[in-house]
């Protein structure tokens, strides 16, 4: 197999993780590739860096516009038949291509694999998504039709079928300014099969100046909200695309989504007043959640008493109790180390 891979940088004011992305890109045991790195509009020294690689990187340069618009640049002038869309504070390990293009044909939509989580100092922060939690078959559509999403990786965890892209980019730019991954991981599965990889392929990192990074109550309500809406931008785009291919969601996507109910319950108990649904009631999204878990996951028995528990807390307890799960739920970084040490313990012994 010699197909061209395009790895496609997407950086914004990244100029401190830069270099190791771009390595990453640029050392890969499969020799057939091209890295094109899209700056989009860093007002740090990016830029500089960028210039540094020579002829070594097709560099794009662009005023601001958000990561839908770097990713829609970056495609443009890329001419891979695999597309990986790597995020600058991310990077790859030096074997990811070799990989993904083993077994490669060409009906598959993408190759997703696990990410290794650190935080800014690379320091382990865990496996996303966790390696107790199973991907789907390769035939995800059924699944993402029934259940409104499916286990996937986030952007550096996904390599995609160039002609998959072509049907589905440019991404809508005011929609996607940022999580841009939304949208293609949640539409390529109309266009063939996913391939999954249950080894992790690249290290993804958490910090500070992540897009959806939390210091704060007020702006943990925010990230929260800012999740809710993004995801409902997903269902739109997904019922758009099912709908014109002649598919039926018979169904309100989110109901069955339990990440996304878990976003709208914290969102209502933490700052009800600017909660974006006003229908929601804590009693009704706790009830749902509790169900979306035990009918429409295929998580070990253990995960789901867990995560049911979870949603039936923090829907019927006062509010000076359901704060500290809410956090520890939503920010892994916030949880107490003996919380961590025992989930991690849960995990490892999961069926």
């Amino acid at each position: 197999m010699n197909q061209l891979v395009s790895i496609i940088v997407n950086n914004y004011n990244y100029a401190q993780f830069l270099p190791e992305a771009v390595d990453s890109a640029l050392n890969q045991t499969y020799p057939n590739i091209e890295v094109i790195v899209v700056d989009d509009g860093s007002t740090d020294n990016s830029q500089e860096i960028i210039t540094s690689y020579g002829s070594r990187i097709l560099p794009v340069i662009k005023q601001n516009g958000g990561q839908a618009s770097a990713l829609n640049a970056g495609f443009a002038v890329s001419k891979g038949e695999i597309i990986i869309f790597l995020d600058a504070d991310d990077y790859l390990f030096s074997n990811t291509v070799e990989e993904v293009v083993i077994g490669w044909k060409s009906d598959i939509a993408k190759v997703q694999y696990r990410i290794k989580v650190v935080d800014a100092s690379d320091n382990f922060i865990c496996i996303y998504p966790g390696p107790e939690l199973p991907f789907a078959g390769e035939e995800v559509l059924p699944v993402l039709l029934n259940r409104g999403w499916y286990t996937t990786a986030v952007t550096s965890g996904n390599a995609f079928n160039r002609c998959t892209l072509a049907q589905i980019l440019p991404i809508p730019e005011s929609e996607f300014r940022i999580s841009a991954d939304g949208y293609l991981v949640t539409l390529a599965p109309f266009y063939g099969r996913v391939v999954s990889i249950d080894q992790p392929l690249a290290i993804g990192r958490v910090h500070g100046s992540n897009s959806w990074a939390i210091s704060g109550e007020g702006v943990q309500a925010e990230r929260l909200r800012k999740s809710i809406k993004h995801d409902f931008q997903k269902y739109k785009f997904l019922q758009k695309q099912a709908t014109e291919l002649g598919y039926t969601i018979s169904h309100n996507l989110g109901c069955r989504d339990y990440f996304h109910l878990t976003y709208r319950l914290a969102s209502l108990r933490l700052d009800a007043q600017n909660h974006p649904v006003s229908s929601d009631s804590p009693l009704d999204l706790a009830g749902k959640g509790y169900w979306a878990i035990w009918k429409y996951t295929d998580f070990p028995w253990k995960r789901k008493l867990l995560l049911s528990t979870w949603f039936l807390w923090v829907g019927l307890m006062p509010q000076p109790l359901i704060k500290p799960a809410i956090y520890w739920l939503v920010n892994s970084e916030s949880r107490p180390k003996f919380l961590n040490k025992l989930l991690q313990k849960i995990r490892s012994i999961i069926p």
